[in-house]
Order: C-alpha cells, then structure tokens, then sequence
C-alpha cells in the first residue's frame, strides 16, 4: 500500500523540499520557483517564459544536446513550464538515476549560462509558437480574456508576451529577471519515489553539492495571499477574426487561493456548471438537448491574491447569441434556486472520484506536492479538504452562484 504521508523540510541553501513514497519504479522530481508572468517587471512581457526555453540552451558545465541526452538515454523526460506566478522544471526517470535528475533540475535553474546565439535562435522559436498560438482560437480568446479582465494588475500580461515584446527582449533583461527571481528561498523541490526518507536525504545532498548549490540566501517577500474577492473591468466585446467559428467567453474574478472555503463551493460549482463529464449541466443544455456546441468548458483558475473563472464555448455564428441567452439563464437558475439535496450529493461525489482519479499520478502528485509546499509551507491535506468539500451545503453553493455569477460582475468576449 502506497505511503500517504509527506515527509517537508527546508534544505541548508534555503531550498524548501517534499518528498512522498511511492510503489512505482519510476521516480519524479520538480523544482517549482515562485517567478512567472506577474514577476516581469521593467524586462516585458514575455520574459519568464522566453527564460523557461533558455534553461535547456546550456549551462556552465552542459551543453544543449548533453541537457537533452542526459536523462533521455535511459528513458527518462525533462520538461518545463510557466504560468503566471510560477516556473516549474520536471522530469520523470528511474528511481535510481533520483540524483542525476535532482542534480540537472538544480543546474537549469541556478546555472545557465543565456548566450547571445541561443538568445536569437530561441527568440525565433517563441514567435513562431506565438503565431502558432493564434492559429487556436479556443486559446488565444482565453488568454485575450484574462489580460482585459485583469488590466492593470501585474496578472494581466500573457504567458508567451507579443511578437514585439519578444523580439525586444535582450540578455540584460533575461539575467536581471533571473537575478532578481530565481531565489533559493522561493523555490520547492519535491520528489515521489520509491525510497525511504534516509535514502532520499542523500541523493538530495548529492545532487545539491554536484550542482554547486552554496549556503542560504536572505529569504525574499512572498506574494501576497489574499483572502477577499477582488472585481476585474467589465466588458463587453465582439471581434471580428473572420474565423469559421464563433468563440466566446462569459466570466467575472474568482476566489484567490486563500479562500479555502469559497474556493472549494466554486471549484464544485464551476464542476457541475460546465466540468469534463458530458452529464455537466452546460453541456447538457447547450449541446445534449439543442446540438449547438461541440463543447462547453467551465474553468476556474485561483492565484495568490485574485481568480479566473471562465465559461468557453465555440458555436456557429448565427448561434452565439442564442448559446449565451441559454448560459445566463442556467447561471440565474443557480443564482436564484438552490440544488436538492440528492444532486448535491451526486455532484460531490463526481469531483471526489474526478479528483482521486487525477491524483493517480506520480506526476501530477510532484507538481502539486511542490505547489502547495510553495504556497502554504506544507503540502495540503488532502483529508481536510475532502472533509470541507464534503460539508458544502446547497445554501452555500448558492451564495457562491449569487457572489461570483452576479450579471454585474460578468464581462464577454466574442471572436465571429
């Protein structure tokens, strides 16, 4: 039987590690650094991300193709990715090449070199993945969303930045955004592996001491967690990007990651509204019962300190005014009428067994186990959250339609 416990401490070089048994023979390990998009101050937009490519263009003691081979040799994978408060650096390998893995996550982070000559050629390699981008509709509308609905705040600016943002990003930029960012004290290494606590220890001190990681630094302020509901700008646009398809998004702020409570009435509600079962009730409504959409999604995204909620769908054009009639009348009906008690219960248990099956995963188990060790200090108990989950009364799912759906706090975008 898997070992549900996770054993947290903090490294001598200030370098905040977690780490969960497993039964598999394949270990994973992240290394989560508290810097992303909201972090691009003076350098632009762009910027975290353009850093995140660079990280596998060479180190002081590794080229490019030795990143590459270095754990793909033997059937492992390196990965990275960043958000808007986040850079994170994964890989997946057996569980007895844990400290070369450790050790290459370190190096990335804290030894990469950014040479002008992988500075241009990876400058061309973002703006076509921005271009890319916008071939997706479904994609580029999302992101067009959050940056209206979040401007003015350091949220607003898009994960991959602009074609022009990138193309002004210079090597000053990317080392002063990695000086200032990449901190020992705002990162989180976690591991799951088949190991005890003791062995584990040791491949971590190895791999710390051959990446040349020194002592601790001065900590640095940590984003702010809020507990409060903020209001984003309201609008209401329509874009012509003469695509075959209508896409549109409905959606307001959301609960910031320190709601613990409101947070989990609307990760339930954005589930039952518009979830990945096709037994959701926007996608019952708008496409089971009137065939208008090929799908419907309701996303619901916490950060430190605000949210994003999100309903998307894409539908022909003569139908989007229909589709969007037919949303704000569900999210009335939830507004206004509280569920039974017995749908209540069968949605919970939906999420429960949506969330237990999503878990399954050493992977994602890393991440997340890396995440929450960033964020609170410790990893989230997994028992109280379901045990909150479980305590969600209809009257609160209610209130929670009331704050968040209110037809005041709700901003549209459509591309036609």
């Amino acid at each position: 039987m898997e070992d549900n416990r996770v054993f947290t401490t903090v490294l001598p070089c200030g370098i905040r590690f977690a780490f969960k048994r497993s039964n598999s023979e394949v270990a994973y390990c992240a290394l989560t650094l508290r810097s992303g998009t909201r972090d691009e101050k003076k350098q632009g937009s762009g910027v975290a991300h353009f850093t995140e490519h660079l990280l596998f263009k060479g180190t002081e003691t590794k080229t490019a193709r030795a990143i590459n081979n270095y754990l793909e040799r033997s059937g492992g994978d390196l990965n990275a990715f960043t958000t808007k408060e986040e850079t994170v650096i994964h890989a997946a390998l057996l569980k007895e090449e844990l400290s070369k893995g450790i050790s290459l996550l370190l190096e990335l982070a804290y030894r990469s070199l950014f040479r002008e000559k992988d500075i241009d050629t990876e400058r061309n390699v973002i703006i076509d993945e921005i271009q890319s981008y916008k071939d997706s509709p479904p994609d580029e509308i999302y992101d067009h969303f959050e940056e209206l609905l979040l401007e003015g705040t350091p949220l607003a600016p898009q994960i991959l930045g602009s074609i022009k943002s990138v193309r002004k990003a210079v090597r000053e930029d990317i080392e002063e955004y990695v000086r200032e960012n990449f901190r020992y004290s705002c990162s989180a290494l976690s591991v799951v592996a088949d190991m005890d606590e003791k062995e584990v220890m040791r491949k971590v001190a190895k791999a710390v001491s051959k990446a040349g990681i020194p002592g601790q630094e001065e900590p640095v302020t940590a984003y702010p967690v809020s507990s409060s509901l903020k209001e984003g700008r309201i609008f209401d646009k329509v874009l012509n990007k003469r695509n075959h398809q209508a896409n549109c998004i409905i959606g307001c702020t959301g609960y910031p990651i320190g709601c613990e409570r409101k947070r989990i009435a609307l990760v339930l509600l954005c589930n039952i509204l518009g979830g990945p079962a096709a037994s959701s009730v926007l996608n019952t409504e708008l496409r089971e019962k009137r065939g208008w959409v090929y799908g419907v999604d309701v996303s619901y995204t916490p950060y430190a300190d605000n949210g994003v909620v999100a309903i998307s769908f894409g539908c022909d054009k003569e139908r989007i005014e229909d589709c969007c009639k037919a949303t704000m009348g569900i999210l009335r009906r939830f507004r206004e009428k509280q569920m039974k008690e017995t749908a209540l219960k069968a949605a919970k248990k939906q999420l429960l067994g949506q969330l237990l099956i999503a878990s399954d995963n050493g992977e994602q188990k890393c991440l997340a186990i890396g995440k929450n060790i960033l964020l609170f200090g410790e990893n989230a108990d997994e028992t109280r959250g379901r045990k909150i989950l479980e305590s969600i009364t209809a009257e609160e799912l209610a209130g929670c339609a009331r704050e968040i759906f209110a037809e005041e706090r709700l901003s549209r975008l459509i591309y036609i």
